[in-house]
């Protein structure tokens, strides 16, 4: 099972916050440590989703001796995220909407830190559970 190595840091007054160092733009968020360690494992299956889709190439996990060496990364805590198996193969669709809909699209899913695929396949798969 190919694992991701997760930084998670604290700061006074803030949220436990959440990074991927072989994933740049990969980033969440938890009020608690459970809840960001959960946030975690959403990231990272909605961010190897999105670069899927967009037919980016998927990098190899680092070491921890790898990410630990730098060292803006020695302050966060490092835990390992599973990534999502198997990866279900993302098919490209054409879709018609309203650019007023389209520009809220996309200022909300760069704001959580998605791809606009990401979003719409999050928001989708919420919908359907419902």
């Amino acid at each position: 099972m190919r694992q991701y190595i997760a930084l998670i840091h604290k700061d006074a007054d803030s949220d436990y916050g959440v990074s991927f160092p072989d994933l740049p733009g990969c980033v969440t968020a938890g009020a608690t440590l459970d809840e960001a360690r959960d946030m975690a494992v959403e990231a990272l299956a909605l961010h190897l989703e999105g670069m899927a889709e967009d037919g980016k190439a998927v990098p190899e996990p680092s070491s921890l001796e790898e990410i630990m060496s730098d060292p803006v990364n020695r302050e966060g805590v490092a835990v390992l995220v599973p990534a999502p198996t198997p990866i279900v193969k993302s098919v490209r669709i054409n879709v018609t909407l309203p650019a007023d809909v389209l520009e809220q699209i996309d200022r909300h899913a760069e704001s959580e830190g998605f791809t606009r695929s990401g979003f719409l396949a999050h928001a989708a798969k919420k919908m359907l559970a419902a």
